[in-house]
Formats: structure tokens, C-alpha cells, sequence
């Protein structure tokens, strides 16, 4: 397969992702200085809050989507050994979504749209933010049908087969945001984008939330997925095994998009909206979704532990000194691992109930969710990027030792930045300030952990630098006619030649989630319009 117009395809969604995430890392070392107020001349509550609006929608909402799209394009066409379906349609979803991003971003620079990155009505921003922000989700919706209709195409034709687990990954992620994105479609389709053109003059900030919390917490996954693709597909033949168990990653990834979608409220534990029966029902399924990532830990572990042996590692622990350290995907992996441990510590208290109340709007919040999305699932789209790099631009990468130092830089950094978030939320500090000087002891105690966020963000900014550098130079090196390095699937240790239609297609799996949205948010929305509620008028912008 000549694949010249799915590696352009793919290419120019990574460029995007990427300079989206390099602009945001500047903003994010800006808002830790601010913050610390050491320097006066950066003190502007006005800037900052644009400032951290912008970083959290082209870290959370752009670097991911336009990453995501360009990886699935290219997981798609290499899997199934096909082109990418109607390759003008994916076109004008990269233009419509980026069209969508600059529409956005004209408010956001400009002050108008410092909402952060969620959407909490009564404060709601210029109308363009949210039909930007809307657009690129419609641009991502194409994504999901061209990557559902391939997944489709495939089955007819190879009836019977097990479809490649690197595409079957890539098409659950697909339905997952099909069903997740809907929650916020409906929020800013029905509530935010009239308000803030006026054609109404109130909103129920109720109802607002709970469909919000519909999309807030399964989002994550969205982003997560492409990592954990990574994890089951790439890590074991890089580290020069086998996939401990092809049908352990499909059930992976099943029990993920089933059980994440369903749940949120514990998002909504401090709101009044919804009745303690429900963040129950909630919560629990919160700890259930732990279960496929135990799954993945255990099979990626068992995955290393078969390449550390079959290099020669001998002993309980041996065959970890014997894994490719130098390999920058078994690197990341292992460095992704470890954040993903603290990461969903933090998460479990989140989850829970007490505990949440003790961190609920504090600095603890946004340090858990930098570990698990800036640190655990960024830090594979490094990876991801490296391994991808040079077939794209068929040239070997500038630099293998450049790349190893920006994973430990982007490790070592974000371990600093995170500790005292997560300190600093123990010891009161709130969330969603621009300053923190009020200049009484409890206060002057968080000064330490401003000047470790501040080193934490300067080394991030550092190891953000070293990455877009390597891909720059790689894409602008003289072309090297004998290069033509091929992407490498793992195979199972054990070969996969049938299996159950309940871990090769989506059909029963997605009645099970339709009957689970039902159950987990049916009432808790249809009760807003059964209830007498006062609405809210738009403050802001």
C-alpha cells in the first residue's frame, strides 16, 4: 500500500496537536510564575485567567483530539492494510475542526472566553468560544464515523477474523467519544451557545453541570486510550517480546468504554442537584473502571517481564535490568506506569466521598489530573511521536539520546510540579486563584511549594523544547533514500486465530452501554424539567 496521503493525513493532525501543546507548556510556566506573585509585573487576574483558559482548551481539548485523529488515521491504514476511507471527507474534518480552534482561540486571547476549560453556566464566554469549540468536536464526530465505517468495511470482508487489536482499540475509543461528547454537545448546544447570543436569558447551572459531568470524567479515557493502544501494541515488541495476551487487551478495553461512560457525579459530590442515591450509584462505578487499568498493568508488566526474560534476565527482578532502557517506548512505559500509581491514588480520592470533601476545589484537584493526563498519557504521545516520526517523514529520527533525556526531563518535571499541588491542596490552598499571597501564616507556609512548581514548570518547558526541536530537525534532515523503516505490531504469546463476537465487534457492548447511560443519568437530567428550579442569567462575557 503506497501510504504517501495517510502519513500527509496523519502528519499535519500531529503538527497541530503539537503546536498546540507547545504553546500551552509557555502558558503553563507564565501561570505558576504569576501565581507565586515573586514577580509583580506579572500580577493581572485578567491575564491569567485567559491565560489558563487557553493552556487547559489546547492541552485538553486540541493537542488530544487532533492527536488522537491523526494516530487513529494512521493506526487505521497500517492495521488493516487499507487506505483510510474516503480521504476528502477526513480533510475537511481537519479543516472544519481547525477552523474551529481559531475561532475559539480569537476570544480566548482576547479575555472573552476565561471560563477555564469546562463549561459552568452562569459565567459563559463570547459566543465564539463555544462554536469553535463545537466545530472541532463536529470535526472529531467524522473522525469517529470514517474510523467506525473502516472497523465495519474490515469485518464484512474478513468475516470470522479477529480484527487487529491496534484497530480495535482505536474504534472503541471512537464510540466512547461518540457517546461521551454527546453530554457537552447538549450543554452548549441547547444552554450556552443561546445564552450567550441572548436568545435566552437564563439557564439552570443544574442542569448545565450534570450534562457537563456526562462528558467530564469519561473524556479522560478518550485521551488515555491512544496511550494504552500504545501500551498493548507497541511496548512489547519494542522491548523485543510478546503481548502476554491479545484477549486480556480487547477485554481491557471493553470494560473501559462500559464502565467509564456511566459515571461522573463525583464530579457533582459538593452540589446539591443530584440525591446521594446516585453520586453513590456514581462512585461505585468510579472504583469499577479501576479494573481495566489493573488489567492493563498486569498485562503490559507480564508483557516486559517476557522480553526482560528472553533477553536474558534471570532471577525475581532480574529481567528488569535486562529491558532496552535506552528504547524511548519502553521507557516511556515505565515512566508512565509509575505516574499512573500516584496519579490513581489521587483519583481513588477523588472518588471517595469523605475524602473528597476534604480536597474538593483545592490545588489537590488539578495536581492529580496534570499526573495522569500531562505525565501518564502525554508522556506516551512522546513515545508515540517518536516511533511514528520517522516512517511519516521517512527519515531517522535527529536524535535517539535527545529524546531519552526529554522523557526524564518531562518525568523528573512533572514529579516537582505535581508533589506540591498535591501538598498544597492538604494544606488548604484553593483552586481557580490567580494569587495566593494573602499574607497570614497558613499562607506563607505554601510559599516553599510555589517556588517547587515554578522549578517543576521551568524543566517541563525545557523538556517541551527538546521535543518539538527533535521532530523539527527530523522532518527538516536531508531525505535518506535507504531508510524505510515499517510500524511493528506486537503479537501474543500465544496466537489469536478465532474469537467470541463479544471481544471482536462493538454491537452487544454498546446496548449494554445505552441501558447503563439510561439507568446512571436518565433521571438525574429528566428531573430538571420536572422540578420547579430558578434559572441563572450569563455573568461574564
Amino acid at each position: 500500500m503506497n501510504d504517501a496521503a495517510e502519513r500527509k493525513l496523519a502528519l499535519s493532525h500531529l503538527w497541530v496537536a503539537f503546536i498546540a501543546f507547545i504553546l500551552a507548556c509557555f502558558m503553563g510556566e507564565y501561570q505558576v510564575l504569576e501565581r507565586s506573585g515573586l514577580i509583580s509585573a506579572l500580577d493581572s487576574p485578567s491575564v491569567y485567567f485567559a491565560s489558563v483558559s487557553t493552556h487547559g482548551v489546547l492541552m485538553a481539548f486540541v493537542l488530544t483530539t487532533f492527536f488522537i485523529m491523526g494516530f487513529g488515521y494512521y493506526i487505521a491504514a497500517t492495521s488493516l492494510k487499507q487506505p483510510v476511507w474516503n480521504k476528502p471527507l477526513a480533510w475537511g474534518a481537519f479543516w472544519l475542526a481547525l477552523f474551529g480552534v481559531v475561532l475559539a482561540a480569537i476570544p480566548l486571547l482576547t479575555g472573552k472566553a476565561s471560563v477555564l476549560y469546562t463549561f459552568y453556566p452562569p459565567i459563559v464566554a463570547h459566543a465564539a468560544f463555544y462554536i469553535g469549540a463545537t466545530l472541532l468536536v463536529v470535526g472529531s464526530w467524522v473522525w469517529c464515523v470514517i474510523m467506525l465505517v473502516m472497523f465495519v468495511q474490515w469485518k464484512k470482508a474478513k468475516p470470522g477474523q479477529p480484527v487487529p487489536l491496534a484497530m480495535f482499540a482505536t474504534a472503541m475509543n471512537a464510540l466512547l467519544w461518540l457517546w461521551t461528547s454527546a453530554g457537552v454537545a447538549l450543554e452548549v448546544l441547547f444552554q450556552l451557545i443561546p445564552l450567550s447570543l441572548g436568545w435566552i436569558d437564563t439557564v439552570d447551572p443544574g442542569l448545565a453541570r450534570t450534562l457537563f459531568a456526562w462528558t467530564l470524567h469519561p473524556i479522560v479515557y478518550f485521551w488515555l486510550i491512544p496511550a494504552y493502544t500504545a501500551f498493548y501494541v507497541f511496548v512489547p515488541k519494542q522491548a523485543g517480546g510478546f503481548l502476554f495476551s491479545d484477549e486480556m487487551a480487547r477485554l481491557a478495553f471493553i470494560v473501559l468504554a462500559v464502565f467509564a461512560l456511566p459515571i461522573g457525579f463525583h464530579h457533582l459530590y459538593m452540589d446539591p442537584e443530584q440525591a446521594k442515591g446516585w453520586k453513590l450509584l456514581h462512585g461505585i462505578g468510579t472504583f469499577v473502571v479501576a479494573l481495566p487499568t489493573l488489567v492493563t498493568g498486569f498485562t503490559v508488566i507480564a508483557s516486559l517481564e517476557i522480553a526482560g526474560r528472553l533477553r536474558g534476565g534471570k532471577g525475581l527482578f532480574g529481567w528488569i535490568g535486562s529491558l532496552p532502557w535506552t528504547n524511548t517506548m519502553v521507557l516511556a512505559v515505565i515512566l508512565s506506569l509509575l505516574m499512573l500509581i500516584f496519579g490513581g491514588f489521587g483519583g481513588i480520592v477523588n472518588a471517595s466521598y469523605a475524602m473528597n470533601a476534604m480536597i474538593h476545589n483545592t490545588a489537590w484537584v488539578p495536581g492529580h489530573f496534570h499526573l495522569i493526563f500531562a505525565g501518564t498519557t502525554v508522556i506516551m504521545y512522546f513515545a508515540i511521536a517518536y516511533y511514528l516520526w520517522p516512517m511519516l517523514v521517512k527519515k531517522p529520527l535527529f536524535s535517539e539520546s535527545m529524546a531519552l533525556v526529554q522523557l526524564w526531563t518531562w518525568f523528573i518535571g512533572m514529579s516537582i510540579l505535581t508533589t506540591p499541588w498535591h501538598v498544597l491542596g492538604l494544606l488548604g490552598q484553593p483552586r481557580r486563584i490567580s494569587s495566593v499571597v494573602y499574607n497570614n501564616l497558613l499562607t506563607l507556609s505554601w510559599k516553599p511549594y510555589e517556588l517547587m512548581m515554578i522549578l517543576g514548570g521551568l524543566i517541563l518547558l525545557g523538556s517541551a523544547c527538546l521535543f518539538i526541536y527533535n521532530l523539527a530537525k527530523t522532518q527538516l534532515s536531508p531525505a535518506s533514500e535507504a531508510f524505510d523503516r515499517q510500524i511493528e505490531f506486537a503479537e501474543p504469546i500465544h496466537a489469536v486465530e478465532s474469537l467470541p463476537e463479544w471481544l471482536n465487534d462493538f454491537k452487544p457492548w454498546n446496548k449494554v452501554i445505552a441501558v447503563l447511560m439510561a439507568i446512571s443519568f436518565g433521571y438525574p437530567i429528566l428531573q430538571f424539567f420536572f422540578m420547579n428550579t430558578s434559572g441563572s442569567s450569563a455573568w461574564g462575557f
